[in-house]
């Protein structure tokens, strides 16, 4: 099967296992979306607003329309620069809670969604960190946001807010619940937390695509900032069996394009943020020269708008 980089495209990868229990259960009630019909790419690139801290987080400034500033502003950087997606996240609330966020934080997470959707014409996602699923599911259905990022959907991890278990059986049925069509792209043995258990990364792949139902699985490096190893990039590939695998974390234009040679798409912030500090706006040169770096990665390999799919799940 000829495979022009990233994950495999359609079919299965040599070597493969099959799943270990048939899966057409999930995959009869809902229909496939690919990633192109999503991002118009199946390689995409989505650039992450950081918000600045919002009410009753620690560090809460007092101004929604100076979160909402950058906030359009960042938008913008990522928009012009190229990218092929945006995630708005509350990056800058730390320390976080656990799971459930404030009322507060919703409500100011669906305005600033909203002033960004009127901006810009990309698709939409959501991140309600550290663990808020319910609440980024319930934000994306309200707005009409494509999908959301979710950091344990399976398994337990232990963070610096704790022991975080994953919700899967509520986060599912809430979004059928509500009738949306949010996409959940979700951490694999996400950064910033270790599992209780012996890491597996080719079990934690499957079960988060078999067992939680992701449509997307990302992978990361250790922290905000570090990438993760190719070779735990490709085992991440050969387990998702077809499903898009993201970069997370870590990527930057002199990385990008090794670590797109065993991925489908990259979430990214840190190195677009002026002088790559993660403090800094978004730089909108330094998402350009990101995004020419990626693109000249796909070029080289073929074309990146090819009629390959990967499909996501729901």
């Amino acid at each position: 099967m000829p495979h022009d980089g990233g994950c495999y495209k359609s079919g299965t990868p040599p070597n493969a296992l099959p799943p270990p229990f048939p899966i057409t259960h999930a995959l009869t009630i809902v229909k496939d979306v690919d990633l192109y019909q999503l991002f118009k790419t199946q390689t995409p690139i989505i650039g992450v607003v950081h918000l600045l801290p919002l009410p009753t987080s620690a560090r809460w400034g007092g101004s929604l329309k100076a979160v909402i500033d950058r906030a359009e502003q960042e938008a913008t950087a990522l928009a012009s620069g190229g990218v092929d997606g945006i995630m708005v996240e509350n990056f800058f609330d730390a320390p976080f809670t656990k799971n459930q966020v404030d009322p507060a934080v919703v409500s100011a997470m669906t305005v600033v969604v909203q002033r960004i959707q009127n901006l810009v014409t990309l698709p939409v996602g959501i991140n309600v960190l550290r663990n808020d699923g319910k609440s980024a599911m319930a934000i994306a259905s309200c707005v009409r946001a494509q999908f959301i990022r979710v950091n344990v959907l399976t398994g337990v991890m232990a963070t610096d807010q704790g022991l975080i278990e994953g919700e899967a059986h509520q986060l599912l049925r809430y979004r059928r619940e509500l009738g949306a069509d949010v996409k959940i792209l979700a951490d694999v043995l996400v950064k910033h937390a270790r599992p209780l258990s012996s890491p597996n990364l080719t079990v934690a792949v499957k079960d988060t695509i078999e067992r939680g139902l992701a449509d997307a699985v990302i992978l990361s490096g250790w922290a905000t900032g570090s990438p993760p190893t190719q070779e735990d990039l490709e085992l991440a590939c050969g387990a998702a069996y077809g499903t898009p695998v993201f970069i997370g974390s870590g990527a930057n234009w002199e990385n990008i394009a090794t670590l797109l040679q065993a991925a489908n798409g990259v979430i990214v912030s840190s190195s677009l943020k002026r002088q790559g500090r993660i403090e800094q706006p978004i730089d909108p040169i330094r998402v350009s020269q990101f995004v020419e770096a990626a693109r000249r990665s796909w070029n080289s390999k073929g074309d990146s708008k090819s009629t390959k799919q990967v499909k996501l799940h729901s």
